[in-house]
């Protein structure tokens, strides 16, 4: 049988290039580990010996009794162990890696990518933002503290903030109508506020001022007509 696949980062060179700091987009992979693998597929198999008994892959000797079938090689179950942690893995699934045996603890202890915020190994899983890898759990909005996943996200200041978080904190909204100004819209500046476009009108006759003399009073835009009406 083979080993368990192995994830993205490890096969793919270009894997991390392809999240930039720029698109401010996240993306969540599984990072799959061997928990409940197919008997015939990722797991070792043990068998008793019949009389005419195979050879073992390391060892110019024959299996007696119980041996193991694993990497379409044949093994004494006690010598098809993890390379790192000894570990007999005639149960359970394994990795295989440039040729080691890997048990999945050890695997990911060793390849698993590490979470750029709280440093720890990240197993299940992955969140790849901002050219980096974190846990799901780590990358959370810096005002609700919600996790962000798989949604839009705006930078300040070096920490990232939901949608709703950062309209509601930094956005900016129409003096007029006192909605939030959509990237795209159409406004300009005027008395120390923004204003969309056609909001910047006057107060007592609604005569739009866009582009035209306007006067003030009381913080609110009158046309030449109304500039000493009572508002």
């Amino acid at each position: 049988p083979g080993p368990t696949s192995r994830p993205p980062w490890a096969v793919d060179p270009s894997f991390a290039e392809r999240y930039a700091p720029d698109k401010t987009s996240t993306v969540v992979s599984k990072h799959s580990q061997p928990a409940t693998p197919n008997p015939m597929q990722n797991r070792s198999s043990i068998v008793q010996a019949a009389q005419q008994a195979p050879t073992v892959a390391d060892m110019a000797l024959s299996c007696r009794g119980r041996y193991l079938v694993a990497l379409g090689h044949y093994y004494h179950p006690e010598e098809f162990t993890c390379c790192q942690c000894r570990k007999v893995l005639d149960e359970g699934g394994f990795f295989e890696e440039k040729g080691s045996i890997f048990c999945p603890k050890c695997y990911d202890t060793r390849y698993a990518p590490s979470c750029t915020k709280c440093k720890k190994k990240i197993t299940g899983e992955v969140m790849h933002a901002l050219k980096m890898t974190w846990h799901v759990q780590c990358f959370t909005c810096a005002a609700c503290k919600t996790p962000i996943r798989n949604r839009a996200f705006y930078m300040e200041e070096g920490q990232p903030y939901c949608e709703r978080d950062y309209e509601k904190m930094f956005g900016t909204k129409c003096r007029g109508c006192d909605f939030k100004i959509d990237a795209g819209d159409r406004f300009l500046e005027a008395l120390g506020f923004s204003w969309h476009d056609t909001c910047f009108v006057c107060a007592i006759c609604q005569t739009n001022l866009e582009g035209k003399t306007f006067y003030s009073k009381k913080d609110k835009p009158l046309c030449k007509s109304h500039a000493f009406s009572h508002v």
